[in-house]
This record gives structure tokens, sequence and C-alpha cells, in this order.
């Protein structure tokens, strides 16, 4: 029989116990390790593998972490096979530990999808940044950076968790900094009452590095959700913008009358006026003239973002201020 070193199997009982895994598949591992061993023992000494090599078994015993390889009920150890079996069981108990603590890293991580949490840049490789989270590595594939940011080793940052997936090196903590869910994540460190449940921010519309657009409701009276968002002299919509690279962040009061939340959406832009077909979710926008360029926005965006946030398509008309007027006291006049 092979004697595996006294001091291992000690090490073996306190590991287990250190990180609740479980010794009985350890032991497991070694007993298929010390059969691939046994094989590769033969085979260097020259001699036939046996036809029957399949019905081997091994024996590890718990206690004395003695290592047998049985053919049948006779045991077949070959002499020296101790030195093998030692080392073979010492790789089998660091790969295992290695896969359970990874495993329970990664199973603390996936309850954490959909927070925010603070990473440090490791490495970029090709278009792929790598974080380091403490105990995990995270991976922010090109899709999920923001556009135009630069990412710096040791450089310390927010990031999204958005999933965790099986990559080439095995699983992989998947991090998000264009994922809407960051500025969720971002105003609920900055604003009590988003912590608190006093203000929801219901929806969000993202152009990552260039602008946003945030719908929030009150679940209180007497609570402004804007001005909760937006914070004392602007100073916690501000501290967000810093954090993403100043992008700007226009914050809105969220309406289930869908024609007023189409007018709010379509902020700078003031005296809009909206029709609503519900049936084909569609809007149709009139705007001063004036006023026009801002309701639009450059190359499209605000009016792209306000689509996004309403959920309806919206065609967009400037016209003459004096029109707008007369609707509004015919309006008046009904």
């Amino acid at each position: 029989m092979a004697q595996v070193r006294t001091e291992f199997t000690a090490a073996l009982s306190q590991i287990a116990s250190e990180k609740g895994v479980d010794t009985s598949v350890v032991l497991d591992a070694i007993q298929q390790a010390a059969l691939a061993a046994y094989k590769k023992d033969l085979v260097l000494r020259n001699e036939p593998i046996p036809e029957d090599i399949e019905e081997y078994t091994s024996e590890v015993d718990p206690i004395s972490g003695e290592i047998s390889i049985f053919r049948d009920k006779e045991s077949v150890t070959p002499p020296g096979f101790a030195r093998i079996a030692a080392s073979i069981a010492r790789q089998v108990i660091m790969q295992k530990l290695h896969e359970a603590e990874k495993g329970a890293i990664l199973q603390e991580y996936e309850n954490k999808i959909g927070s925010v949490i603070s990473g440090t840049v490791q490495r970029v490789e090709g278009s792929t940044v790598f974080v380091d989270l403490g105990r995990a590595e995270g991976v922010m594939p090109a899709a999920e950076q923001i556009r135009g940011e630069v990412y710096i080793p040791n450089q310390r940052m927010k990031f999204f968790i958005k999933d965790i997936q099986d990559l080439t090196r095995g699983p992989a903590v998947i991090l998000s900094r264009s994922d809407p869910g960051l500025l969720k994540g971002l105003f609920a460190m900055e604003v009590p009452e988003v912590q608190g449940g006093t203000v929801e921010i219901v929806v969000v519309a993202r152009e990552a590095g260039g602008r946003t657009k945030i719908a929030a409701k009150s679940l209180q009276d007497g609570v402004d959700p804007v001005g909760s968002l937006v914070g004392q002299k602007g100073v916690r919509v501000n501290n967000v913008m810093v954090e993403l690279g100043e992008e700007k962040i226009d914050i809105i009061a969220y309406s289930e009358d869908i024609a007023r939340f189409i007018a709010a959406a379509l902020s700078p832009a003031k005296d809009v006026q909206v029709k609503v077909n519900e049936k084909d979710k569609t809007a149709s926008v009139k705007v001063p003239a004036s006023h026009l360029s801002l309701a639009i926005g450059k190359g499209g965006q605000n009016v792209r973002l306000a689509a996004k946030l309403t959920g309806y398509k919206i065609d967009i008309v400037g016209v003459e201020e004096p029109e707008i007027k007369d609707e509004k006291q015919a309006d008046k006049g009904k």
C-alpha cells in the first residue's frame, strides 16, 4: 500500500473544514486520479496495460490517507507508488479547493447581478477590459464600455454587474459601464430617497457617453422626485455625471398621462403640443419653430432618447408660435 504523508491528510481535513469542501468529493477525485496515475506508471515501467484496466478500482482511506489499487479484491498497488500517490492526491485536493472556492466566489457575485460595484482596472487586452473586484476578476467586453472612455491600469471605477457567463477561460463576472442599470445604481448610492423607496426611477433611456434621460416618480406625498435626484444645487446629479465622465443627464417626472410624459421627455424644448395614438404607440408633436432644434437634439439624440423613454414613436414638426397660441386659446374655449 502507498502511504500518503500524515501532514497531508491533516491538511486535507483542515482545508475541508475551512473552505466547506465535501471531503467525499475530493476523495473520489483522488481515486480517479490514482487510477490514471497507475496507468501512467505501467507505461513508464514498460509494462502492458491489462485489457480489463477499466474495471480496476482504487480506494483512499479517509483516516490514514492510504491509497490502494485493486483488481477485483486483489491489491495490485506497485512498489514505489507512495510518492506518486501523494503527489497526485495533493494536486487533486488543491485543484478541487480552487474549483470550490471559485464556485463560491461566482455564487457570491451571481447574487449581486443587477448591482453596482467598485473595481480597479487591471489590464486591457485588445478591446476587453479586465477588472480586479477583490475576490474575483471581472470582464468588461467592448459592447459594455462607454463610447470614448479610456481605461487605464490601476484606475478605480464603478461598474454594473450584468451577468455571469461561461467564457473560454471559464465562468466570468460580466461588467458594464454602458448599461442603464449603472445609472440606477449610482443614483441609489447618492439619493437617500431612492434607497429608502420613497422615490422610484421608473425608466432610463441612455446613450452611454452622450446623454441619458431618467423618469422618476414619488411614492410619498410631498416628495419631489426630480428635486430628490438633482439634489441641492445639483450636487447629487453632478456626482453621478462625474463618475460617468460628464455624461449629460436629463431628469423628468414620470406621468401616467402619456401626452404629458412625452412633452416632459422632450425637455429642454418647451410649449410642446402632443397628440397621441395609443393603438399605434405613435405621437405627433408640435413645437415652436424656435424650439425645434432643442426638441430634436444634436443628431436627433433628444427625440431618439424621448422615444426610448416613453416607448412611443415621435414625429415632430416646428410651427410658428401664433399657431400654438391659437390652439391653446381654442382649447380654453371648449
